[in-house]
């Protein structure tokens, strides 16, 4: 057969067969059920609350869906529901590592989201000034719709390298208020540096124990209380953009490892309870002057220019910075999103 001739017999043999298929798709489409956008964005009064697809938003309709189905009939207020969508009113969390740094800054962003308990995990017998500032800065919050009081910061002296007295603590708040919402496992630590060939085996074992261990048990914690109460929840990792990346310039081999361990932690909780509705993300902040990083730019006042230097923004980052991703991986606004690292490093990466 000519070429030309077989080319269009190719394109006419090619018609017919999607001609002859369509329909049988649709036929098949149309005998499954709703389209997926029904099955997706749908919220007809037809479909109970107990029988509405899983991917239904609690707040439905929503987006642009919920633009289409008003236009006809909207109403002289409209409510922004994206600020609905970022609160976590009467929900419960733990913040190990809250006691100051990133963990507190986290704890009270959470208070202010809504949150009716946020307890803090630390391993020092009393909590910190900074921690008693922020517990009566959130008394004074104004009070919480859905319980009629302020929300409440609390703070539980805990090791978190002590896998069965983080459980039980998680336990006895679940006791009390009957659910678990939220977990941001924000302890860790950084020690001096040292030669990795030299590197003690003592203290590598201390580092990872804190910065692996303790954010496995916190997580895993606060996960069986989800579990137990069958109210879903958001588990927040803390790693480092120096679990992705070596720091140049640094011997930091214990904590490195120790972050890129929380990464791969992430990804393998997330795929176990994705299941459940129990979503499990990783935070990974730059370069934030805290009490932590201070031990090493105070002594070292250049290593602040160095370090602000390497990323587009050409400065370090503030405690304050972390506060908007931690509420939005808390809250509904996240629903699709697990088993993902959310870099906050100014830019550290993009270079």
């Amino acid at each position: 057969m000519p070429l030309a001739s077989a080319l269009r017999y190719t394109r006419h043999a090619s018609l017919s067969i999607r001609s002859a298929v369509r329909p049988a798709c649709i036929a098949s489409h149309t005998q499954l059920g709703p389209s997926i956008h029904t099955r997706l964005f749908s919220s007809s009064p037809s479909l109970s609350s107990e029988k509405k697809p899983q991917s239904v938003s609690p707040f439905a309709p929503i987006g642009v869906d919920s633009a289409m189905k008003t236009r006809s009939n909207l109403p002289n207020s409209t409510p922004r529901k994206i600020f609905s969508e970022i609160a976590i009113p009467d929900r419960v969390g733990i913040v190990s590592g809250g006691g100051r740094g990133i963990g507190l800054e986290m704890a009270m962003a959470l208070c202010e989201a809504g949150a009716r308990a946020i307890y803090c995990f630390d391993i020092h017998e009393k909590p910190t000034e900074e921690w008693e500032a922020v517990k009566e800065y959130v008394g004074r919050l104004e009070q919480n719709p859905h319980t009629g009081s302020p929300s409440r910061l609390e703070y539980v002296k805990v090791d978190v390298t002590d896998q069965s007295a983080v459980w039980k603590c998680a336990e006895e708040i679940g006791n009390k208020e009957g659910r678990m919402d939220v977990c941001v496992a924000a302890a860790g630590v950084l020690k001096p540096e040292k030669d990795v060939l030299q590197y003690p085996g003592d203290e590598f074992r201390e580092v990872m124990s804190i910065n692996v261990n303790g954010v496995l048990f916190t997580a895993q914690a606060a996960g069986q209380q989800m579990r137990r109460f069958g109210n879903k929840g958001s588990i927040i990792l803390i790693a480092s953009m120096s679990g992705s990346i070596t720091n140049h310039g640094h011997a930091w081999i214990a904590y490195n490892t120790s972050k890129s361990a929380v990464l791969q932690m992430t990804r393998s909780m997330a795929c176990e309870l994705g299941s459940e509705g129990i979503r499990v993300n990783s935070l990974s902040p730059g370069h934030i002057y805290t009490k932590m990083t201070a031990q090493y730019l105070e002594p070292q006042p250049h290593l602040e220019e160095k370090w602000s230097s390497l990323n587009p923004l050409g400065r370090l980052g503030r405690v304050d910075e972390m506060r908007g991703v931690a509420v939005w991986l808390a809250s509904d606004a996240s629903t699709y999103c697990t088993g993902s690292d959310i870099l906050v490093d100014g830019g550290h990466h993009a270079w």
